[in-house]
């Protein structure tokens, strides 16, 4: 008898758990759907390259350029920008710094003045001093000076490809687009122990993801590299100064407002960009973007997208922080449950399942180590696939706790930017050099 009590009381504990097993399975299952979204056939992977030809240079662009404490890569990333392949008569570039920052200034005003011959009168600094302090308050600035007709951001430690405004020119003119999202690469995969995960999910999320997205008519834009007409933007009223992930936000409006975005990541074309350089600014990174995905939520902008199923990949999208919470709760009560608790053998199995997934995941994320490193003419050795499974869970573990952080920092109110540094690892003249050389030591290449 004390031992059928001891079931009955934890039936409510073991069928909970058996509920939130499956919940977390169909997430995960659904999450592999979408990492290989892109390469289900043929069609969706040249749908996703650049044009093999440029048409004639018709396009004016206006390139926002926001900065902030950026002393160590700003130079360089100005005069990559103003080096770009595009006619300077139908090139703009607005820096936006906030008035107070003088080292930022300072190095601004440096980089300006070696570049003034190639575009003068096109480019120029803006500052603001207004509160609150943050990217998309610098872009509302910069898009109330802006000229071009089409808008376009770069972050301040960003390597864009010479010919990126080439694409999208031709990209505007043969397929009459309002929107582009071109990709974002991280490149600097070796160099920390959490690098490698952090290039694949952004390699994933532009590769495949955003293109699952854009088919679906609901967009949340990734950071840079978005080309916007003026004019739309203007419409919808530029970027929410409250919101910590502006760039999501611009593309829930747009896409509830009808405007169509074109996604395209061609690996030859895409911005290069660096990861966190440390644990902690990693964690303050993803706390950020997960608390702006879950003020993104809370305004409901999502809610006036016209399709039942945009809506619900809106919601999905947006609640992605909660299920990674979620996730970080799950794994030491279900362990708890299984060890302290009579847990009938099919909901002990069925607890397991959300593991299995993460198997899958890393088996995605292993290839994909090889399909980046193929596109990019890297070479891991036979060493790789250890040191991505030994990192793997721990990388978890940092996701979720940073989805934890930004509920609890939502929860109380807290919406200071807490700003991730940079210190130029995308931003020499051939980064893949860069690379190479920890990818050596790391990974035992030859």
């Amino acid at each position: 008898m004390p031992v059928i009590f001891s079931i009955a009381a934890g039936l409510p504990a073991s069928i909970a758990l058996a509920v939130a097993s499956c919940l977390l399975t169909l997430q995960s299952a659904y999450s592999v759907l979408l990492l290989l979204y892109a390469w289900e056939d043929s069609d969706k992977l040249v749908s996703n390259r650049a044009p093999a030809t440029f048409e004639a240079p018709a396009t004016s662009f206006t390139v926002l350029l926001p900065a902030r404490h950026e002393e160590a890569v700003i130079r360089n990333t100005i005069r990559r920008i103003a080096a770009l392949n595009y006619p300077a008569e139908l090139l703009e570039i607005l820096i936006i710094v906030e008035a107070g920052d003088h080292g930022t200034l300072r190095c601004v005003r440096e980089a300006i003045a070696d570049v003034a011959s190639r575009l003068p009168d096109r480019l120029r600094l803006l500052t603001f001093d207004r509160p609150p302090i943050n990217k998309p308050h610098g872009l509302n600035v910069g898009l109330a000076q802006a000229r071009g007709e089409v808008v376009t951001i770069f972050d301040a430690e960003d390597e864009p490809h010479p010919d990126i405004l080439q694409v999208v020119n031709t990209v505007l003119l043969r397929e009459g687009a309002r929107a582009v999202q071109c990709g974002v690469q991280l490149m600097n995969y070796a160099d920390r122990w959490f690098s490698g995960l952090n290039v694949l999910e952004y390699f994933f999320w532009f590769r495949s993801r955003m293109h699952y997205q854009a088919a679906m008519n609901m967009v949340a834009l990734g950071g840079n590299t978005v080309f916007v007409e003026r004019a739309v933007l203007r419409e919808v009223n530029g970027w929410d100064e409250r919101c910590l992930t502006e760039d999501a936000d611009l593309g829930i409006r747009l896409s509830a407002a009808g405007v169509p975005i074109r996604v395209l990541y061609d690996d030859r074309y895409v911005t290069r960009e660096e990861t966190p350089p440390t644990v902690g600014q990693f964690i303050r990174q993803r706390t950020r973007w997960n608390q702006g995905f879950l003020q993104v939520l809370a305004k409901g902008d999502w809610r006036r997208l016209p399709g039942r199923r945009q809506r619900l990949l809106a919601l999905y999208t947006l609640a992605a922080p909660l299920l990674q919470a979620l996730m970080m709760i799950y794994i030491p009560v279900s362990l708890w449950t299984i060890v302290q608790v009579k847990t009938p053998t099919l909901i002990a199995l069925i607890s397991t399942l959300p593991l299995y997934m993460l198997v899958i995941q890393f088996t995605v994320n292993l290839v994909g180590l090889y399909e980046f490193a193929g596109q990019h003419e890297l070479r891991p050795s036979l060493l790789s696939p250890l040191l991505l499974l030994v990192s793997y869970l721990p990388y978890q573990w940092l996701l979720s706790l940073a989805a934890l952080r930004a509920l609890w920092r939502q929860l109380r109110g807290v919406n200071n930017w807490e700003k991730t540094a940079h210190v130029g690892l995308a931003g020499s003249a051939n980064p893949l050099e860069a690379s190479i050389e920890p990818l050596a030591r790391e990974m035992g290449a030859g």
